[in-house]
């Protein structure tokens, strides 16, 4: 029976990206060693960091004056390592969900964090919209897909100060004009690569604007001195991070992505507004995440939740089970993911309704 991988993260690869990682343990460039085992400093792996740097800056159009970044430690360092680099007294957060309210914790050990917005009465159902941002904070963070509510911003906002973005769970997704930022960052483990890194696109002449002495770990620049390569890089994310750049290259790139995206979306948010057995979290359809759709049964058939899991589960649906704190069902519906698992989930869901009618 085929699976339909539907985990929010880590989460479905491409193919492509699985393949060639797996052949690169075994033998990497034709060199009869694993990945796994060489010397990240040997031409072989430089000529990888090299490529995939290059990558990432020509498929999101990246402006000059930027570097791109693989670091370890995930997103949840960077959580530290911002205000760590650009908070000088005060910084503004917009509170989305669980991981800005992370980002919200770390920022309030380096000074003021004024929350602009937020969301949670209403359990992060919805994005904040028309919030002042004070003038003297050094930047404004926010989170531009949230993977726990299914909630998503589907434009690049315009602020009068630096503006930071965790898109770790819908980089690539759609296009960004990445010169109205100042720094976008993210886990790799959702559109880019297995867990283990961090990608961080960085303005270099907004760094070194801080007093306080940084942690050279900690400080961006010695990092984009070195092209990601400091200190050891994780080299085996590294790599599969290449494959899933060349191969969004191949399929048309981000453009091609986004529409594919909208596509896929549709399908599955037509199914369960229109299927009297299921009821979506995010009401308001430009919140709606493309990368994360959740729902709940209706009203009244609240005791089918069980018995729905595992009848998806039994058709091969993997990972639809919502987060503990929203409940009912999510479906990631990452790049990676074809249209043809979206079919498929939504045919369930019919099938479903269809038995218990």
């Amino acid at each position: 029976m085929k699976k339909h991988n539907f985990y929010a993260g880590p989460s479905i690869l491409p193919e492509d990206t699985i393949k060639n990682t797996a052949d690169a343990i075994i033998d990497f460039a034709g060199m009869g060693l694993s990945l796994m085992e060489i010397s990240h400093r040997s031409k072989e792996f430089v000529a990888v960091m090299d490529e995939a740097q290059s990558l990432f800056k020509e498929l999101l159009n990246i402006p000059d004056g930027y570097e791109v970044l693989f670091l370890g430690g995930g997103a949840s360092l960077q959580f530290a390592m911002i205000p760590y680099n650009f908070m000088q007294t005060k910084s503004a957060y917009l509170n989305t969900g669980a991981w800005a309210n992370k980002a919200i914790k770390e920022a309030k050990g380096f000074g003021e964090v004024v929350e602009v917005a937020s969301s949670k009465e209403a359990n992060y159902n919805y994005y904040p919209k028309d919030f002042e941002v004070p003038k003297d904070a050094d930047y404004l963070h926010i989170t531009t897909n949230n993977t726990i509510y299914g909630t998503e911003i589907h434009h690049d906002i315009d602020v009068d100060i630096p503006l930071i973005a965790d898109m770790s769970s819908d980089i690539f997704s759609r296009p960004i004009d990445v010169s109205k930022y100042t720094l976008i960052y993210g886990g790799a483990q959702k559109n880019l690569a297995p867990s283990g890194i961090a990608f961080v696109i960085v303005k270099m002449d907004a760094l070194g604007k801080v007093d306080r002495y940084i942690p050279t770990m900690l400080d961006y620049r010695t990092h984009a001195e070195k092209g990601s390569m400091f200190n050891t890089p994780p080299v085996v994310p590294v790599y599969a991070a290449l494959q899933t750049l060349k191969w969004l290259k191949a399929q048309g790139g981000v453009e091609a992505m986004y529409k594919r995206n909208v596509d896929k979306a549709a399908v599955l948010y037509h199914e369960i507004d229109t299927n009297s057995m299921f009821k979506g979290t995010v009401a308001n359809e430009e919140d709606r995440s493309l990368m994360n759709i959740c729902w709940v049964m209706a009203e009244g058939y609240e005791h089918y939740e069980k018995e729905f899991l595992d009848f998806a589960t039994s058709k091969g649906m993997v990972g639809v089970k919502g987060h503990r704190s929203v409940g009912g069902f999510r479906a990631s519906t990452y790049n990676a993911l074809p249209k043809e698992s979206v079919e498929a989930l939504v045919s369930c869901m019919q099938e479903f309704k269809n038995l218990k009618a």
